[in-house]
């Protein structure tokens, strides 16, 4: 997918090897929308999967019932080559609070589905909620300061390498600040039917940084596993809410040691892992 094609619509980033005979697992990004930053964690998930990455155009500004269309239209397509497989939903932050939309939206399509840091409780932190309003007050030039401030709230910086709070910086400044302010109002206003989210019966894997300085993660996957009637939830004690660039982390290996890979039995209602 070119980037001029990026900028248009919608897609899915497709990495190198294309393996239809395995289950698709459709990750959707954080508030950055590039799909960009799932790298360190592609080679390990390919080991069992068909991946793609959703990109969201820079200056998208859609609701949550399009976004929400958009991903099921994308991942219709994907099933029209192979129908017959299963698909595993992976959403993180933003993206976990899509993918709880796409869910309810298509109950029966999804195999399993992946909850990591959901930015759900964005409401929880008022400091956080009031100064996403006043932001349109910043100037934009300022907005690159504003990112490099951000870092440490987003991530564990020691359990990063710089390549990767490289790239996890030049991500967050690739946003424009339009989009930024229009992303902050939907998490600002997001909502989602507990009454549908309670019909989900498939298996739903809640994952939450222990360490998280940005959202309070770890009280969010609990209060959805109350809501969800079958639920594992798994703590990373120390990371932070960009944890899919921590260094010791392996989000293939995480699923494996959850016995959340179709070949493993599936996995028993609210049972808390610590690890």
């Amino acid at each position: 997918m070119t980037i001029s094609e990026v900028e248009l619509k919608p897609c899915f980033l497709t990495p190198k090897r294309v393996q239809p005979e395995y289950p698709l697992l459709v990750y959707l990004p954080g508030m950055d929308g590039t799909g960009q930053l799932l790298r360190s964690q592609t080679a390990g998930l390919e080991t069992g999967f068909d991946v793609r990455s959703l990109a969201l155009p820079r200056k998208d500004l859609n609701t949550w019932d399009v976004l929400t269309k958009s991903v099921l239209d994308l991942i219709d397509a994907e099933l029209e080559k192979s129908s017959h497989r299963s698909v595993y939903l992976c959403g993180e932050s933003f993206g976990g609070c899509l993918a709880m939309k796409v869910a309810i939206q298509a109950p029966h399509l999804f195999k399993r589905t992946i909850l990591i840091n959901p930015a759900s409780s964005f409401r929880l932190r008022p400091w956080l909620s009031w100064a996403s309003q006043l932001t349109y007050l910043v100037p934009s030039e300022l907005y690159d300061i504003g990112a490099l401030g951000l870092l440490p709230f987003l991530a564990s910086l020691p359990r990063i390498s710089r390549s990767d709070r490289h790239e996890l910086l030049k991500t967050m400044r690739s946003v424009p600040a339009e989009t930024v302010l229009w992303r902050l109002s939907l998490l600002r206003e997001f909502e989602v039917d507990e009454e549908k989210l309670s019909r989900l019966t498939q298996p739903v894997l809640l994952i939450a940084g222990g360490s998280d300085r940005l959202l309070p993660s770890v009280t969010e996957v609990k209060r959805i596993g109350n809501i969800l009637p079958n639920n594992k939830i798994v703590v990373l004690p120390e990371c932070g809410h960009a944890c899919l660039l921590e260094q010791n982390i392996n989000l293939y290996e995480i699923l494996k040691d959850n016995d959340f890979l179709e070949n493993n039995t599936d996995i028993s209602t609210g049972l808390e892992v610590r690890g």
